[in-house]
């Protein structure tokens, strides 16, 4: 193993040991006792600032949920993999763009996907009848809603639709933009890797 390779491996575990603190500041952040603890201190100063400069991203956040740290961690994933192939004398152009594009787009992916389960979850419920009122409903509805809204404008303009036909064709929207999302990027990569080496 050369030097070069012993730095890069080095970097490597380094962005894994930093996604854990990230991670960690993540459950932190759901329990604010901690923050007095001066390891939460050195965490939250540690992290904090790279994390906060994807809170700025609207596309991240829905409601009062902040999803930021995904793209945080896809980031994080990316460099800690391009790394690691580096350090074994594997990285070329075709597969750096490959990763870059994984790093763009499974933010997106993620997101598309977990709308879609929750409209899929709020189908289920509306046919078995659960109690629409429920805290757990109320607040699947208030994260979903703005998203069928944006959907349901685009699709039907100013028509006015049944509240189950907006959950449908956000499903069918959302579960078929992720799908095309996946192909295009498979396609995308197989491609990167075959002609850029």
């Amino acid at each position: 193993m050369t030097i070069l390779s012993t730095i890069l491996a080095g970097a490597a575990f380094a962005a894994n040991l930093y996604m854990i603190l990230c991670i960690v500041r993540i459950f932190m952040s759901w329990l604010p006792g901690l923050s007095a603890n001066p390891a939460a201190r050195f965490i939250a100063g540690a992290t904090d600032p790279y994390l906060s400069q994807f809170r700025r991203f609207k596309i991240f956040h829905a409601g009062n949920v902040d999803f930021s740290p995904i793209a945080a961690f896809a980031l994080l994933s990316a460099l800690s993999r391009g790394l690691t192939v580096a350090a074994r004398g594997q990285l070329t152009l075709g597969l750096s763009l490959a990763i870059l594009l994984e790093v763009i787009v499974s933010p997106i992916s993620f997101l598309l996907g977990f709308f879609a389960l929750l409209i899929l979850a709020r189908i289920i419920a509306y046919f078995a009848k659960w109690n629409s009122l429920h805290p757990v409903w109320r607040a699947i509805d208030a994260l979903i809603n703005p998203v069928l809204f944006r959907i349901k404008r685009f699709i039907y303009r100013d028509r006015i639709v049944n509240y189950m036909q907006g959950l449908i064709t956000g499903l069918l929207v959302l579960g078929g933009a992720r799908l095309g999302l996946n192909i295009v990027t498979s396609l995308l990569s197989t491609l990167f890797r075959t002609v850029l080496g």
